[in-house]
């Protein structure tokens, strides 16, 4: 399909550049297969699941992926101020990473974020990508990460001072789900964000049931589209698993007649990753790059809750395929005209699979 179809004009302002507070005061756009839309608050949201369905989270948790360095080739070399994003652990030492400037790299260039902390890059890429290699590995690097490094926000997000401690604090907080758990993802899963222990405790007292898969989201999630069609487009893979529990939980669920509601598209990625044809979901553990778009036929989620996506990305072009093209275009112009705030800090959308 060409790229252009999935265009619409998004007012800059309607970025949000900072989380609602409280969480759940964040504006929620009902989205039925038919019928009207609604507009309520994600504090409403367990009025619109049914007792018996089962919500399915991403319980991975971001890590401090952004790293802030300089390159010298010498002794008295100024340098060049280097940005790396982290975005791919090949092994305990080693990352797949976005360099900005990446033009100012080279193979084998070092890059140091403090005097006991530095990496080698040892493979130039395509598209900025490089492969570095640390000089600490598996927990001493994790410990580094998290004492040098800043949470990975993506570039639509600006801060006037993103150097501050203050607001670099008050990111690592916001930029994580309530029920984080297993670190590796650049990237919040960002329908997440919007849950809180009462939010949870006001669902269980509904009846609604819950899992959790962990899909450790990539910076491959911020690149536009620069393919004219989408045949063209190539994801980055990300690493995921579903436990026999879930999976379990996913059977027992459709065997009621429930339904299985994905909070976040991560969620719906990795479980539409692992179904059969069928709709049985299978314990799964590996890499996805699966890249959903109009014309796939879902086999294992029912019901989408997810955030506000920009124009051409591959999640609004999925959030297209679950629901039909027009369908969200509608829904969106609604959004907008109704100043929902969109993206990673926006408001929410809970979509019926039409």
């Amino acid at each position: 399909m060409k790229v252009d179809l999935f265009d619409f004009e998004l007012p800059a302002e309607r970025i949000a550049q900072h989380p609602a507070e409280p969480r759940t005061a964040a504006r929620l756009l009902r989205i039925p297969a038919d019928g009207p839309l609604i507009d309520v608050t994600v504090a409403d949201l367990p009025g619109l699941i049914e007792p018996g369905d089962l919500m399915v989270f991403n319980d991975t948790r971001v890590i401090p992926a952004r790293l802030r360095g300089v390159r010298r080739r010498k002794p008295d070399d100024p340098g060049a101020k280097i940005e790396l994003t982290l975005h791919k652990r090949v092994d305990g030492a080693t990352w797949h990473a976005f360099a900005r400037p990446a033009k100012k790299l080279t193979d084998a260039d070092t890059i140091r974020f403090a005097d006991d902390f530095a990496c080698r890059v040892t493979d130039k890429l395509a598209d900025g990508e490089v492969l570095v290699t640390f000089d600490c590995a598996d927990a001493d690097l994790d410990h580094m990460l998290d004492r040098y490094g800043e949470m990975p926000l993506p570039p639509y997000i600006r801060r006037r001072d993103d150097t501050d401690p203050a607001v670099i604090e008050d990111d690592r907080s916001s930029y994580q789900t309530a029920y984080a758990r297993y670190p590796g993802a650049v990237a919040a899963p960002t329908a997440g964000l919007h849950f809180t222990d009462d939010l949870m405790a006001a669902l269980d007292a509904r009846g609604v049931r819950r899992s959790f898969v962990t899909l450790h989201v990539g910076a491959g999630t911020f690149l536009p589209v620069k393919a004219d069609d989408t045949d063209d487009h190539r994801m980055h893979s990300e690493w995921g698993t579903i436990s026999e529990h879930t999976a379990a939980l996913v059977a027992e669920t459709r065997a009621r007649g429930n339904k299985i509601v994905a909070v976040g598209t991560t969620s719906l990625r990795l479980l539409e990753s692992a179904a059969r044809d069928s709709g049985e979901v299978r314990p799964f553990t590996g890499e996805t790059d699966i890249f959903i778009t109009p014309g796939y036929r879902f086999r294992a989620v029912d019901r989408l809750m997810t955030n506000f996506h920009l124009p051409k990305s591959t999640l609004f072009m999925l959030v297209s395929a679950f629901a039909g093209l027009e369908h969200m275009k509608a829904a969106y112009a609604h959004a907008i005209a109704q100043q929902y705030r969109f993206y990673s800090y926006g408001d929410a959308c809970l979509i019926d699979r039409f």
